[in-house]
C-alpha cells in the first residue's frame, strides 16, 4: 500500500494532463505530503494514544478526500481511498471503517459527478465501493486470524505452564509421601539398632557378638533404604530444562531460542518460579512485542545462584510500564531473595538473578 501511495503521488503531478488539477501543483503536492505524513504516523499507531490516533486518522480521511476532489482528471488517484479504507481497520473500530467507505463514495460522486453521465459516475462509484468493501473485509479477516493465532499461542503457553506446575505439585506430594515413609521406616530401624547396640554393651563374649551382628544387619538394611529413597527423590526432583522446554515448545511465533547451561542447578521452588517467569515473558512477547525472535538463557553465577535473561527483537517499551505481569514477576523473584531488571530501550529485556538454592543436594539431582 505504501508503494501504491508513493507511486500515485509521484505520477499525478508529473503525468496528469493539463487541467487535471484544480489548484496549483505546488499546493496539491503539499497536501499530498501532509497525507503521506499522516499515513506514516498511523503506521506507528501502537505507540500513539487513542485521542491522537483518531485525530490523525480524521486528518488522513480529510486530506485524501481533498486530494481526490482537487484532481478529478487524475484517473488512478481514487485508489488512495481504497488504501485509507484498508488502513482504517488497524486504527479505528469497524463501524468507523464502513463510515469511511461511505464518505469516500460521496467524494467520488462529488469529484467525478460533473465530468460524465450518471451511468459512468455510478459505475465508477460502485467499482471503488466494491474495492473498499473488499479491502476492509480482507484486512478484517487477516486481523481476526492474527488475533486468533495470538490467543491460541497464549493459551498454548498457559496450558503448558499449567501442566508443568501440575507435574511439580504431583512430585511434591510424592516426595512428602516418601518423606513420611522414610521417617516411619528409618525411625523403626534406628530404634532397633540402638536397642541392639545398647544390649551388646551389657553382654560379654558370644552373647554380645550376636547383638552386634544383628545391629550390623539392621545398619545394612537401613543404608539400603536410604539409598533407595534418595535415588527416588533424585529421579523425581524437578528438571529445569524439561520444564522450561515444555513451555516454549511448539509456539508458532515468535521463534523462541532456549539455552540452559550444563552447570545450572535449580531446586523445586526455583524451578516453579522460573516457569512462571518464562510463561509471563513469552505471553507478553506474543501479546505486545511484535518480535520475530525471543532468546531465553539460564546460567549459573559464580556465587551459586541462577541468572535468567530473556530478550526479544521487538518494538520495546520506553519507559517500561509495570503492569500486573511485570509486578508479578518482581514479587515472585523478591520472595526468593532475588532481583529482576526490565529494559525496553532495545527490544524488551528481562534479567532475573536468584540466590543459591537452599537444598543443594536435591537441586543437583533435579538439574542432572
Amino acid at each position: 500500500m505504501l508503494v501504491v501511495v508513493l507511486a500515485v503521488g509521484t505520477i499525478v503531478p508529473v503525468a496528469a494532463p493539463p487541467g487535471a488539477l484544480l489548484v496549483p501543483t505546488a499546493l496539491w503536492v503539499a497536501l499530498f505530503v501532509a497525507f503521506l505524513v499522516a499515513t506514516a504516523v498511523l503506521l506507528m499507531s501502537e505507540a500513539l494514544r487513542t485521542a491522537v490516533l483518531y485525530t490523525v486518522y480524521g486528518a488522513q480521511v480529510l486530506l485524501v478526500g481533498t486530494l481526490v476532489v482537487l484532481a478529478p482528471g487524475a484517473g488512478w488517484l481514487p485508489i488512495l481511498l481504497v488504501v485509507v479504507a484498508a488502513m482504517s481497520t488497524y486504527v479505528v473500530p469497524v463501524r468507523v471503517s464502513y463510515a469511511t467507505i461511505a464518505v469516500n463514495t460521496v467524494v467520488i460522486l462529488v469529484a467525478y459527478g460533473g465530468d460524465g453521465g450518471l451511468p459512468e459516475v455510478a459505475l465508477m462509484a460502485g467499482l471503488y465501493l466494491f474495492l473498499q468493501v473488499a479491502s476492509v473485509s480482507s484486512t478484517l479477516a487477516l486481523t481476526r486470524e492474527r488475533t486468533m493465532r495470538q490467543e491460541l499461542a497464549e493459551a498454548h503457553v498457559e496450558l503448558r505452564a499449567a501442566a508443568v506446575l501440575r507435574d511439580e505439585a504431583s512430585r511434591t506430594d510424592e516426595r512428602l509421601r516418601i518423606a513420611r515413609e522414610l521417617h516411619d521406616v528409618l525411625g523403626h530401624q534406628l530404634t532397633v539398632l540402638t536397642l541392639e547396640l545398647e544390649t551388646a554393651t551389657h553382654r560379654d563374649g558370644e552373647r554380645s557378638r550376636e547383638h552386634v551382628e544383628r545391629a550390623k544387619s539392621v545398619a545394612r538394611d537401613l543404608l539400603g533404604d536410604v539409598r533407595e529413597t534418595v535415588g527416588e527423590l533424585r529421579r523425581r526432583a524437578p528438571e529445569l530444562t524439561e520444564s522450561l522446554g515444555a513451555i516454549v515448545r511448539d509456539v508458532p511465533a515468535p521463534r523462541i531460542e532456549l539455552t540452559i547451561a550444563d552447570d545450572v542447578a535449580a531446586d523445586e521452588e526455583q524451578t516453579v518460579t522460573l516457569v512462571r517467569v518464562v510463561q509471563e515473558v513469552v505471553t507478553n512477547t506474543i501479546r505486545h512485542a511484535g518480535a520475530d525472535v525471543l532468546r531465553v538463557e539460564v546460567d549459573a553465577d559464580p556465587g551459586g545462584g541462577l541468572r535468567l535473561t530473556a530478550r526479544d527483537d521487538g518494538r520495546g517499551a520506553e519507559p517500561v510500564h509495570h503492569g500486573n505481569g511485570l509486578r508479578g514477576i518482581a514479587e515472585r523473584i523478591g520472595a526468593l531473595g532475588g532481583t529482576v531488571d526490565f529494559d525496553g530501550s532495545d527490544g524488551f529485556r528481562v534479567e532475573v538473578a536468584l540466590a543459591p538454592a537452599t537444598t543443594p543436594a536435591l537441586a543437583r539431582g533435579g538439574a542432572r
